[in-house]
């Protein structure tokens, strides 16, 4: 016959805290057009590639490269802010595997997924290198002043209300966010700092949320 024995399951402290930050160096995207992912997926599955090269339309790329929501405005991936700030928990001495658990940027739109860019972008042309040493040409959306509210939700039994705002000081610092940053090439796009830091005034909007 089974034992019946009570369990206690502790309540997580989970909060949110929303931080407001400011781009200090240009921000350029590059999402993944439907034409793009198109020709991926004719390449592997052997479809025959029309031998005439297609007349590229620079403002057609440029709107395709940006992060549009369900509702119209522009965003980036709140995957992309939580990756920055993941990989700039080593610049402050914590564990990257450790955090990658301990917090979740919540997105301004759920179905995209995406956080809310506030700024005006332009078309932006750059030669690029791709393979066997040929080049092209690039036209993306370049935000030169942007900002963003990032709603982090943590655990704060694993990670401090500090220690969040340490990480995306680290994020935005030294990983950046989009293309041409600098955790992944020469380039310094893409940075940001927290808002309060810029003399920007900002409310205490740290919440207690219940599970």
């Amino acid at each position: 016959m089974p034992v019946s024995k009570s369990v206690t399951v502790a309540e997580f402290a989970i909060k949110e805290v929303v931080i407001p930050i400011k781009g200090i160096s240009p921000l350029i995207t590059h999402a993944w057009s439907q034409k793009s992912i198109k020709m991926i997926e004719d390449k592997q599955q052997g479809v025959a590639k029309n031998k005439k090269h297609d007349i590229r339309n620079p403002e057609e790329e440029y709107e395709a490269g940006k992060h549009v929501s369900s509702l119209g405005w522009d965003g980036f991936p709140a995957a992309g802010f939580k990756a920055a700030m993941i990989r700039g928990a080593k610049m402050i001495g914590m564990v990257m595997k450790d955090t990658q658990t301990s917090f979740f940027i919540k997105a301004d739109d759920e179905i995209t997924q995406l956080v809310r860019i506030y700024g005006e972008p332009h078309l932006r042309k750059d030669m690029v290198r791709v393979g066997m040493g040929s080049s092209d040409v690039r036209y993306r959306p370049e935000y030169i002043e942007w900002e963003a509210n990032l709603t982090v939700e943590f655990n704060e039994g694993v990670i401090s209300l500090d220690q969040v705002y340490q990480l995306v000081k680290a994020a935005g610092y030294g990983c950046g966010i989009g293309e041409m940053r600098p955790e992944k090439t020469k380039f310094n796009y893409g940075r940001f700092a927290l808002a309060q830091e810029l003399n920007t005034p900002i409310a205490d909007n740290s919440k207690s949320k219940a599970k």
